[in-house]
């Protein structure tokens, strides 16, 4: 009988439809998916790995997104009887995938291999609550002491040696168990030839020399399995042996690089007391210069080369200060802006605009651009990735639950500048792009409006250096209540870590601007919002506390972090203007059916960067804002930045930029109109019309949202930035 290994439950070298083949932990292949009634099984590309089930159109998509997927920690998989077709589901039944194999051997294997990743991920979590229940910080003083790297090559020496051990009696295993195997065969074939031509009941004594090789060959299988089993035992002794130890040097290291961030941070705001005084020290400098140049002409002209050179160096300063972190890749050469022009005052009459606005939609009001800001939606948007440094942090953290944590601290970030800065985002127009490409923060993103009634963003960044991938869909409702304006966000954001492939979702809570039509203009953010990994079923609980006048701690936010099985890993607590802080949850105790909760030290996940000293002046703009509208080379032509009225307004121009505003709104409706019409006249001949389709984006079903429609990345951006090819951009300006 040929031997064969088996890979993740599926023999190498088998044949198939396709070849399923892939990593140690990795099954790919073929298989027929249930659409819908009309369209029956249609074939798809299946890949299992890492306890997840993912489904492409074909090969070539897996680089991509896949079109669903399915975790199998706690899934139920179920058979037909016609040999083909298998079912799986997942715990609450709410997402089931129906399938069909090629061949009954092929259901076999992929049943086989599912079922094997079921049990992998479920020793896995018990080994790993097993491990860390038994850690304990105090246990022979080892947490002040420092690994020996001599004593650590020893182990991992040992490790080695018992792992080819293992690899050595699981060979001999299979060797025996397919040699007692062929001989049972022979065994049971010279029965029954035995059986028919014997008389009168006598056997050929071979039956019992064949008889007590077979019991030979169990025997040394038993001992075999017996070998290996003392062997895992061992090993698993070292590894309990050495865990505690390794995980207290672990945590000494964690602390120490807790103590560094903090000491960075220090170094932070050292550089900008240090900038403040340059400035200063530049102004003074100026005048010397200014009242020298009436004396010496050459003086002045060498006061003016130090002057620039002090000036100089005080922009990198803040270049410095301005940054959460230290970028992926190494920061580009170019000197970016850290201010815009001042905002000029221009006083308006709010009440004529506001009396006939009550109850309407925001999105549908002329509204000039006294009360904007020099930013459209689409770029307000992508003020969501100013502290990414987060999602490169959650990239590389221990587990899951902490990796949690911090994404809920990025969802907290994207609100930090929201408290002071009251000014309305330009309308995007239908078809406008913005492009945001920063390798020195480590991430780059695209985004287009996709929709102009309703109004809907498409967006969609990745991280530089392959760590993560967001998207998400933005419209909004609002109404205007007279006192005060409600904006309940829209639509759903997805973010992927590619190391660990969890899944993650949530939505955005509701903002408020209070004081409309008499008093000063302020922000207030409240809801619930819950951060979702799909990949193992741990869930991030957020509550955005409502301004009270009856005291407590404004702009609050907790938040807890729960498993699949609703234990509580970490708990949350902070500010959305200032900063969020996680603490690990240690032990939970229940003392008359309430529940107790011992959590270790907090840690800062999140700190907002401070606005620079008299931002006021220009729409309380962050360093971070204030580079989105700085002119780019080579961006498409419908991009944000492009736009002549929002160039207009930065530059302080405000009648010139209601003037271009009204333009370019009366061009996009008569555009509006036209489409409208080539409409009505294909509906006469009885054609259909596919209406304005996005250039970068494409709808699909998101099986994360109920399976309603998203608009999500179609690819080809940065290519046609690379190749300059901009031909079938609209003309929208």
């Amino acid at each position: 009988m040929a031997s064969s290994k088996v890979l993740t439950g599926v023999p190498v070298g088998t044949p198939m439809d396709e070849e399923i083949s892939g990593g140690p932990s990795e099954t790919r292949g073929w298989l027929y998916k249930w659409t819908n009634y009309l369209k029956g099984y249609q074939k798809r590309w299946f890949v299992l790995v890492n306890g997840t089930l993912a489904y492409y159109h074909n090969q070539s998509e897996v680089s991509h997104m896949c079109r669903g997927s399915l975790p199998l920690r706690g899934s139920v998989i179920s058979t037909a009887n016609d040999g083909v077709n298998f079912m799986v589901s997942n715990g609450s039944g709410i997402k089931t995938f129906h399938l069909r194999a090629a061949s009954v051997d092929e259901r076999l294997r992929w049943v086989t291999a599912m079922e094997l990743a079921k049990t992998s991920l479920h020793l896995r979590r018990k080994g790993s609550t097993s491990q860390l229940g038994d850690t304990d910080p105090e246990d022979n003083g080892e947490r002040e002491g420092e690994v020996d790297t001599q004593e650590l090559l020893k182990v991992i020496h040992t490790l080695n040696v018992k792992m080819k051990d293992l690899d050595t009696c699981s060979s001999l295993v299979e060797k025996h168990e397919l040699s007692l195997h062929s001989m049972l065969n022979d065994l049971m074939s010279s029965l029954e030839k035995d059986s028919r031509g014997s008389v009168g009941g006598v056997r050929d004594d071979t039956l019992v020399d064949k008889a007590k090789a077979c019991q030979e060959r169990a025997s040394l299988v038993k001992i075999t399995a017996h070998t290996m089993t003392k062997a895992s035992s061992e090993f698993n002794q070292v590894c309990q042996n050495r865990w505690r130890h390794w995980q207290l040097a672990f945590i000494k290291e964690h602390e120490q690089r807790l103590r560094l961030e903090e000491m960075v941070e220090q170094l932070a705001k050292q550089l900008s007391h240090l900038e403040a005084s340059v400035k200063k020290s530049r102004a003074d400098t100026t005048a010397a210069a200014g009242l020298a140049a009436s004396h010496n002409l050459a003086l002045s002209t060498s006061t003016r080369s130090a002057t620039s050179r002090l000036g100089s160096g005080s922009q990198t300063s803040s270049e410095q200060t301005s940054r959460p972190s230290t970028p992926l890749k190494p920061k580009s050469c170019r000197q970016r802006r850290t201010r815009i022009p001042d905002k000029p005052d221009k006083p308006i009459s709010l009440w004529n605009i506001v009396k006939n606005c009550i109850g309407k939609d925001l999105t549908k009001i002329p509204v000039p651009v006294n009360f904007s800001e020099p930013l459209s939606m689409i770029q307000r948007l992508t003020e969501d990735f100013e502290y990414s440094a987060i999602l490169d942090r959650a990239a590389t953290a221990s587990d899951s639950c902490e990796q949690l944590a911090y994404v809920a601290a990025f969802t907290v970030s994207s609100y930090s500048t929201t408290a002071i800065r009251v000014g309305k985002p330009f309308n995007p127009l239908l078809g406008e792009t913005f492009e945001y490409d920063r390798d020195d923060l480590g991430f780059r993103c695209v985004s287009e409006q996709v929709s102009h009634h309703p109004p809907i963003v498409a967006q969609f960044a990745e991280s530089s250096n392959g760590l993560w991938r967001c998207w998400q869909e933005f419209s909004m409702r609002s109404k205007f209540k007279g006192k005060y304006l409600e904006v309940e966000p829209l639509g759903i954001s997805h973010l992927v870590f590619e190391n660990s492939g969890n899944h993650y979702s949530w939505r955005k809570v509701k903002t408020v601007v209070h004081n409309i039509v008499i008093g000063k203009l302020w922000v207030d953010q409240h809801g619930e919002m819950s951060v979702i990994n799909h990949t193992n079923g741990d869930k991030c609980h957020m509550k955005f506390e409502p301004y009270s006048y009856f005291g407590g701690t404004p702009k609050k936010v907790t938040g807890t972090v729960i498993t699949a099985d609703d234990k509580v890993e970490w708990v949350l607590n902070g500010t959305w203007d200032s900063k969020l802080e996680g603490s690990k949850v240690i032990s939970t105790t229940v003392v008359k059916g309430r529940s107790s909760l011992e959590i270790g030290p907090s840690r800062t996940l999140w700190k907002v960067n401070p606005i620079p000293p008299g931002a006021e002046k220009y729409y309380s703009f962050s360093p971070f804002a204030c580079e989105l509208n700085e002119m780019e080379e080579g961006v498409a032509p419908t991009d944000s930045r492009l736009r002549p009225d929002q160039r207009l307004m930065e530059n302080g121009l405000f009648d010139e930029a209601n003037s271009e505003k009204l333009r370019l709104e009366d061009k996009q409706r008569s555009v509006r109109r036209e489409r409208e019409e080539m409409a009505a006249q294909a509906a006469q001949r009885g054609e259909s019309y596919e209406g304005y389709k996005p250039l970068w984006f494409k709808s699909e079903e998101d099986e994360y949202n109920g399976g309603k429609m998203t608009f999500v990345y179609n690819g080809g951006y940065w290519e046609s930035k690379e190749k300059q090819d901009w031909g079938k951009c609209p003309d929208i300006f």
